[in-house]
């Protein structure tokens, strides 16, 4: 699994860094998502697909 973010989709809205932010911060010159593990294993994992699942931008994504 690999987590892909576009960066142009995103909208900081922060819901990825609450979700798990093991995996993703956000910058500080736009509020845009950093991804910090982009392929993530156990429960990270899953925690990747929660992201996915409540970023309203859509600006995640899973490649398997």
């Amino acid at each position: 699994m690999k987590i892909i973010a576009d960066l142009d989709r995103c909208v900081g809205a922060g819901q990825c860094v609450l979700t798990e932010p093991a995996l993703f911060d956000q910058s500080p010159e736009d509020g845009t998502v950093v991804v910090l593990d982009d392929q993530p294993s156990g429960d990270l994992a899953g925690a990747a697909y929660d992201a996915v699942r409540v970023c309203p931008s859509q600006a995640l994504s899973i490649q398997e």
